[in-house]
């Protein structure tokens, strides 16, 4: 009775839920700039009678029903990155286009499109019983520019917070994920002299010097591709050099120093240590002093100017499928929609970097979308599965407490 009875309070919000969600694409989020669409959800939070809502330090929005002895956090990202070249976009990207039953816009699919199930499958979880004994947490926030800052600087803040289980919102296709690659962000830096164009050979070009170090990397991602160091679940390895900076006097004196940016996807069978000793050994013995590899880290301020300096390494992580976490996800989808789907693993990162990765609480994605299209200027997602995610995330609780007294 419980399962037609989230379906039917689904269905009987469901323009409201859809309304919901193309108010908050109409918001721009960007640079993590979230204040906006942080009041618009606490506004659609306090309609459903949240018992609380508020920000946080850093700025991020969270509503929050019950406070029984379980603790579990709805997390979705509501920060988005820009809009890249406006050319490239054949309509607004924030007011979008609807065609066929799919929104069109920035943020639909990461991550806003799971915000509006999340809030109301909280609130229709509450109505039913199916929260009783939890402390439910919805948590929209900033992700994009550094993924596990977010939540971090939340479980810091407030310990007594800190989750027993988290669903992550960002697109899975439906289906329940249960990890991912992580990542470490370096900066590989040649130290040379200066010295005018004209007689260059009385410096020492730091350019130069980098470029073995290039070639060696793309072989090393060349290497992954063939297969070394794969994981069984989570793929492959990869390397690329993502961005560059050159030091020089003028554009007629050689360069003194020339960096290069990494970002090194790694799994769970590549420890961190020997991450960064593999990138350093792509250095030729000669250059060791002048050459160095750093990791690298994040200090920005959020738009409330809070500061919470981590490093940019994310953790792989992946949730045994045997857990109760996964198996309730999976459970979930078959009373609901009587079919089984595969579990997955993202291809990007997310927050379980520190949710799973860092603090070691179990944790599962589920979202509408795909993920492939997150950052194109043709991101999108099913407003059909933007609601039945609500029934998802409505059912998930009580289903996942069944686990928990076996």
């Amino acid at each position: 009775m419980t399962i037609q009875e989230i379906k039917q309070k689904v269905d009987d919000q469901r323009d409201e839920i859809m309304n919901f969600m193309r108010e908050i694409v109409a918001i721009p989020s960007m640079d993590g700039q979230i204040k906006d669409v942080g009041d618009r959800i606490q506004a659609e939070m306090q309609k459903l009678g949240f018992d609380e809502t508020r920000f946080d330090k850093m700025g991020n929005t969270i509503g929050r029903i019950g406070d029984g002895e379980k603790v579990i956090v709805f997390d979705s990202h509501i920060d988005t990155v820009g809009v890249g070249d406006p050319a490239e976009w054949e309509w607004d990207p924030f007011v979008g286009k609807e065609e066929n039953g799919v929104l069109y816009a920035r943020g639909a699919c990461d991550e806003k499109g799971s915000t509006p199930g999340m809030v109301y499958g909280l609130s229709i979880a509450r109505d039913l019983g199916l929260l009783d004994g939890y402390t439910a947490y919805y948590f929209g926030n900033m992700e994009e520019w550094c993924d596990g800052i977010a939540p971090n600087s939340f479980v810091d803040a407030d310990p007594q917070a800190k989750p027993d289980f988290v669903v992550i919102g960002e697109p899975t296709k439906m289906r329940v994920y249960r990890g991912h690659k992580g990542r470490i962000e370096l900066k590989i830096t040649a130290s040379g002299r200066s010295a005018h164009a004209a007689s260059h050979y009385l410096g020492d070009n730091a350019v130069y010097k980098m470029m073995s170090v290039i070639t060696q990397i793309r072989e090393l991602d060349r290497r992954f591709r063939l297969g070394m160091g794969s994981h069984p679940v989570q793929g492959r390895s990869s390397v690329a050099v993502t961005d560059v900076r050159v030091r020089t006097a003028s554009l007629n004196a050689v360069p003194d120093q020339f960096t290069i940016f990494l970002d090194r996807r790694i799994t769970s069978n590549e420890p961190r240590d020997e991450v960064i000793a593999q990138i350093k050994g792509l250095i030729p013995d000669y250059l060791q002093e002048e050459i160095r590899v750093e990791e690298l880290f994040y200090d920005t301020p959020s738009y409330t100017g809070f500061v919470f300096p981590v490093s940019k390494f994310y953790p792989p992580w992946l949730l045994d499928d045997t857990h109760p976490l996964t198996q309730a996800g999976q459970e979930t989808i078959e009373a609901l929609w009587e079919e089984k789907r595969p579990l997955g693993t993202w291809d990007f990162s997310t927050n379980g970097t520190y949710w799973a990765g860092k603090a070691g609480i179990p944790s599962i994605g589920f979202g509408p979308g795909d993920e492939k299209t997150a950052h194109t200027s043709h991101e999108n997602v099913p407003l059909y599965d933007v609601v039945k995610a609500t029934e998802f995330y409505a059912l998930l609780p009580g289903i996942l407490r069944g686990h928990l007294k076996e």
